[in-house]
């Protein structure tokens, strides 16, 4: 894989457009420029002018005037970035670009403002990135059938250049987070995002995940409705969106920052971000704080139980206001496949453990005002109520004998999540 720098001709620029609360239709907000190897960003004089204008984010982007460079260790503001493609939509940026050599070119090379500007432009949040700041262009909205974009995907894990219709269906989606094939699709009055398997898949990712968000729901947790599909003789989840409400004047666009962006942290950092400090943010920042806790807690228990140690800093996220953070639905609950017991979180869950055990979540309850018994409470709910749901569950998803004793046996409930903790919790 060549480390080469593809985009030998990368934009000095970008003008960064935003819908403002209640909106459908995007403003100007301001310009992101290179400087070097950081992104210098400056709001419009237009939009500082307007009465309605919010901060893209407080307090890396405060509402002034000047030039705003990003906060120390980052190479552009994190509330930015949280709009920018991963890796999914790059590869097909690269498939776009370069076909079959796209295939061969890592990743990592493309340049930032590069893939601001070459992705779609329904990312998620309420940002988009324009070369042009008075006039707004929408980028790449082409219906497909699942089928297609299901097509689509395959041949760009394949490095096989996509037909110009396939690549406008499938480009839509490339400003959607992720590291796995995806794209978006609209049903009516929901906007959905659609995950595939990956050729490399050793199990059944999509029915894994969507098995783990239908109990999170049943246990009480806030999350995206999901529901399964079938193209092509294989099983796609549908993710509803939560951050694109339909009005009778259009669609309005959520604004959200990341918890890496709250962090201060970039992907190089991640490591460590830590469950102990978003619960800090969260009582000093989060409206309703003391539920937002309590509600944070139960998916770091579900987190566990289910086998999801992909719960990285960006899997985590809140809707921004202006003025005030909300917690959002979850999302990308996925449970990973394990060769042994021993399992670590993505963040820290408490001081330098990120063991997945309920024991430790148990030792991280006073960072969620919760007493030992209230954490244990909430635990015992979470196992009765998997446990309860599994059958129901497990046909929903329509999962064969081997998919059930594997997700059963080896994700769900594992038992590594048990040691140290009290019996009665098994």
């Amino acid at each position: 894989m060549t480390s080469d720098r593809p985009d030998t001709n990368a934009p000095e620029e970008a003008y960064v457009w935003i819908w403002l609360p209640g909106a459908t239709v995007p403003v100007v907000a301001g310009r992101i420029a290179r400087d070097g190897g950081r992104m210098i960003f400056n709001y419009g004089r237009s939009y500082l002018d307007r009465n309605d204008g919010i901060p893209i984010y407080e307090p890396e982007l405060p509402l002034r005037s000047g030039a705003i460079a990003p906060e120390a260790g980052l190479s552009m503001a994190g509330c930015l970035r949280d709009a920018a493609p991963d890796a999914w939509g790059r590869r097909v940026i690269l498939n776009r670009t370069f076909g079959r050599k796209g295939k061969d070119v890592d990743i990592a090379a493309l340049d930032e403002l590069t893939c601001l500007l070459a992705s779609g432009s329904d990312r998620t949040g309420a940002l988009d990135f324009q070369h042009s700041p008075s006039e707004y262009v929408s980028r790449a909205v082409q219906a497909a059938t699942l089928e297609e974009l299901l097509s689509a995907a395959e041949k760009v894990e394949q490095g096989v250049p996509l037909t110009p219709a396939l690549d406008l269906a499938l480009f839509h989606g490339t400003s959607l987070g992720g590291a796995r094939p995806k794209a978006m699709i609209r049903d009516s009055d929901t906007k959905m995002i659609a995950k595939f398997s990956s050729r490399t898949d050793t199990y059944n990712v999509v029915k894994a995940e969507f098995v783990a968000m239908r109990l999170a729901a049943r246990v009480g947790l806030d999350v995206s409705p999901v529901r399964l599909a079938h193209a092509a003789g294989k099983d796609v989840l549908l993710v509803e969106r939560f951050d694109r409400p339909k009005t009778n004047d259009g669609w309005k666009r959520r604004a959200m920052v990341s918890a890496l962006t709250l962090f201060g942290l970039d992907e190089m950092m991640a490591r460590y971000a830590s469950y102990e400090d978003l619960a800090e943010i969260i009582r000093h920042r989060f409206t309703s704080p003391t539920a937002t806790l309590h509600e944070m807690y139960g998916r770091l228990v579900f987190n566990i139980l289910c086998g999801n140690t992909d719960d990285h800093a960006r899997n985590h996220a809140g809707f921004w206001d202006g003025e005030h953070l909300t917690l959002t639905p979850a999302y990308d609950i996925c449970p990973q496949s394990r060769t042994g017991n021993v399992a670590s979180q993505a963040m820290l869950i408490v001081g330098d453990d990120r063991t997945s055990t309920l024991g430790t979540c148990l030792a991280a309850a006073a960072s969620f005002q919760l007493s030992e018994n209230a954490a244990k409470d909430i635990i015992a709910r979470q196992i009765d109520t998997i446990r309860d749901g599994w059958d129901d569950i497990c046909e929903e998803a329509a999962l064969t004998d081997v998919e059930r004793n594997l997700f059963g046996q080896r994700i769900f409930l594992n038992d590594f999540v048990f040691e140290g903790t009290a019996e009665s919790l098994r």
